[in-house]
């Protein structure tokens, strides 16, 4: 069974930086692809896809919300993908959640940042930015 958590999260001020990490278990034995993303919901608002990734090509894919702040990479340890958050913002305050699809094709296609493509979910991280 796929586990996936998440790490990271705290209390920030406007224009500080936080790295979030998602460390995955139970993945299947076999070598297809899988897609990673993470998922931010805001205090009242839906889920909404921030950042994603495809495991094997290395294409990520971000929302225009957070283009340029956002980086979501491999960081080299085993199952575990990462998110760098650049010059926060009180908008960016959530709860961040990891994501995952195991069994993908290889195509040149993002990974997608819609909620029902992904089957494997987090607990959840929060971030709280203040100013």
């Amino acid at each position: 069974q796929v586990r996936l958590v998440e790490s990271g999260g705290g209390s920030v001020q406007v224009g500080g930086s936080l790295k979030l990490s998602c460390v995955a278990s139970g993945y299947p034995s076999d070598t297809s692809g899988k897609h990673v993303a993470w998922f931010r919901q805001a205090p009242g608002k839906e889920l909404a896809g921030v950042a994603s990734l495809v495991t094997a090509t290395g294409r990520t894919n971000y929302a225009d919300a957070v283009k340029c702040r956002f980086t979501i990479y491999l960081p080299g340890t085993r199952n575990t993908v990462d998110l760098q958050i650049h010059t926060l913002l009180p908008e960016d305050t959530g709860r961040y959640y990891c994501a995952a699809e195991c069994g993908v094709s290889r195509s040149d296609d993002p990974a997608p940042l819609t909620q029902d493509d992904y089957p494997h979910w987090g607990e959840g991280t929060p971030v709280t930015v203040s100013s």
